[in-house]
Formats: structure tokens, C-alpha cells, sequence
């Protein structure tokens, strides 16, 4: 199979032919059709995430058909469309999965991580942290779902009954997260890079009530702001955003460095907090509420040897909606 490998961090991937990995217990075999470009693919692949299972092949929202099942395994049959999300596996027993925060599990292994991931043709997971897809999404539009959207939804999830809610980096997650809280009946605030008008122009069009840069404050006080962007600095300037009470939530697995801010930003019962992972009941949740929105994604295709401009158009701010590597050639119009 043709795979696109990370053998050290700090360097392009190389194209490699590889074995087609065989399921284990528990596990099953899937045909890549489809797989998004996150930005912890980008994190992982620039170094700043550390201890990669080298040499690796990333890619956490994975879209195929399984093509072969390992002992054991009862949930799906071949020929099943499944999605793999960033949560691979986790013990089940230590006191975070035994209280239904297995997405902080000591023990966890992560897909295009510590596991093997999607750019490739095959891949293996275990069964039971891979998740049917919904019938209406095709597979190229499917992806995002599986990590923007998922992460996306747990963060909107911190920001409670919010009735006014900013996003700090208009990419993949926001882009999703946008439809999903209009249809809720939030008023959403988007904050792109400076000057980035035909990023806010998007963002309205998927039903932002204002939208502007990251240097500018909302028109109205916020009661919750998700920062999907990796810039630390955006944490004071979202305190400045949001009323009392307000809530900041920190999305990304990865932030540059918070720097220093007075505690009059933080005073009045403000709260900062960060959303790691996800579980697999909020896959659950979201995949079933996505085709009630209906949420749209809006991809940008690229076949699987370009996985190298693909990062480095999500690392620019090149990409419009969400980045999505094709494996299957039927599947990919440039």
C-alpha cells in the first residue's frame, strides 16, 4: 500500500510502500477512502508535539470501508463504512474511564499519534472506538466531522447555555461549529487573522451574526469564546471579550505560550479552561445531531501524495474550510 510517512519531526513526509497491516484482536482492516488534515496533524509533523510513534504515518479523521475483521469482533461486518477519530483506545479501567473521562486516560493512544493513522490506502483500528457514519455525508465531507467537528462539539459543550459565542480561528472547527450553534439559536462572533475579509465574508455566509479580526473586540460582550487558533495570546485578548461570567475555552491540543495579563481580566468570575481529546459519546452525540443541522462542510481536496502542501496550506491560513486528503483517485477533482 502507498502511505505518506513522518520519520522525523521537522521534515516533509515521504511517500513509502508499505505492508497492508492485518487486523488483531478486536481490531479491524480499513480501505482509506478519504482522510482530514487536521491541525495536530500539522503540531505532530512541525515536532511540537512530542514522541511520536516514528516512523508514523499520521491522519486522525479517517473515513473507509472495512475490508476485513479481527478476532472478536462482533460491532461491524465487512463492508461497513466507519469513521476512526483522534481517541484510539484507552485501559477502561483507570479512575478517568471509570468515571466517564476516558478522554483523559493515562493509557490512551491516539490515531496518527501513537497509532498508525490515514494517509495511507489501509490502516487498522479498534472496533470499538470507530463510529458508523451518518448515510448523507459523503466521504470527502464526512471527515471534518471526525475531529473539527467532534472537538469542535465538546468545546461548544463547555460553553454551556451561552447565548453569545466567539471563534477565535475561522478554520475547520469553526466553520462547522458555526452551523451548529445558529441552529441552536446562539448569535456566533467570528474573529479571523487581521485582514482576512474573505475568511470573515465565509464566516458570515454560515451564519455569523459579526465577524472580524482577532485584534478587534465583538460589539457586544460575549457570554463564552472557543479559541481554535494555537496563539496563546488570544487567551487575554478573549478574557477582554467576554461579560462576567463569561467562559474562555481553550480547543487546541497544542498553544504557543500564554503570556501575562492583569486579573482584572480574569475578576468577575471569568473562567479559562481547556478541552483535551474527546470521548466516544460525544462521537456519538455529534454524528447523530450533524445530519438534523443539516452541518455542511466545506473541503478542500487534495490527493494523497500532495499530504505536504496540504500542511502547508493549513499552516499558512491557505485553506478554505476544511483540508481533506483523497485516497481513493474516483473520489478526488482537483
Amino acid at each position: 500500500m502507498r502511505a505518506m510517512v513522518l520519520e522525523s519531526p521537522g521534515q516533509q513526509l515521504h511517500l513509502r510502500e508499505l505492508p497492508i497491516p492485518q487486523p488483531g484482536p478486536g481490531e479491524v482492516q480499513i480501505r482509506v477512502h478519504a482522510c482530514g488534515v487536521c491541525r495536530t496533524d500539522l503540531h505532530i509533523v512541525d515536532g511540537e508535539l512530542p514522541h511520536p510513534a516514528l516512523p508514523l504515518i499520521p491522519g486522525h479523521q479517517i473515513v473507509g470501508t472495512v475490508t476485513a475483521l479481527g478476532p472478536g469482533v462482533t460491532r461491524f461486518r465487512v463492508g461497513d463504512r466507519v469513521g476512526v477519530p483522534w481517541l484510539g483506545s484507552t485501559c477502561g479501567t483507570c479512575r478517568y474511564c471509570q468515571r466517564g473521562q476516558e478522554n483523559l486516560c493515562d493509557a490512551a493512544q491516539f490515531t496518527g499519534y501513537t497509532l498508525p493513522g490515514g494517509y495511507t490506502e489501509y490502516t487498522v483500528a479498534d472496533a470499538r472506538y470507530c463510529f458508523p457514519l451518518p448515510a448523507g455525508y459523503p466521504d470527502l465531507q464526512a471527515a471534518p466531522l471526525l475531529c473539527a467537528g467532534l472537538i469542535g462539539y465538546r468545546a461548544l459543550r463547555f460553553a454551556g447555555d451561552a447565548e453569545r459565542v466567539g471563534f477565535y480561528g475561522f478554520g475547520a472547527s469553526a466553520h462547522i461549529l458555526t452551523q451548529l450553534a445558529a441552529w441552536q439559536g446562539r448569535q456566533v462572533y467570528a474573529f479571523t487573522r487581521p485582514g482576512d475579509t474573505a475568511g470573515q465574508h465565509f464566516a458570515r455566509q454560515l451564519g455569523a451574526v459579526w465577524a472580524g479580526g482577532s485584534d478587534e473586540l465583538p460589539p457586544v460582550p460575549l457570554d463564552a469564546a472557543l479559541i481554535f487558533a494555537p496563539v496563546g495570546a488570544l487567551v487575554p485578548q478573549a478574557l477582554r471579550a467576554v461579560a462576567k461570567g463569561g467562559i474562555v475555552v481553550c480547543a487546541g491540543i497544542h498553544m504557543s505560550d500564554i503570556p501575562g495579563f492583569p486579573y482584572a481580566l480574569l475578576w468577575e468570575e471569568r473562567v479559562v479552561r481547556s478541552v483535551a481529546n474527546l470521548t466516544r459519546q460525544d462521537g456519538e452525540e455529534f454524528l447523530s445531531l450533524a445530519p438534523r443541522v443539516p452541518i455542511q462542510t466545506v473541503v478542500q481536496p487534495y490527493p494523497l501524495e500532495a499530504a505536504n502542501e496540504a500542511l502547508a496550506d493549513l499552516r499558512a491560513g491557505h485553506v478554505h474550510g476544511a483540508a481533506v486528503l483523497v485516497i481513493d483517485a474516483k473520489l478526488y477533482t482537483p
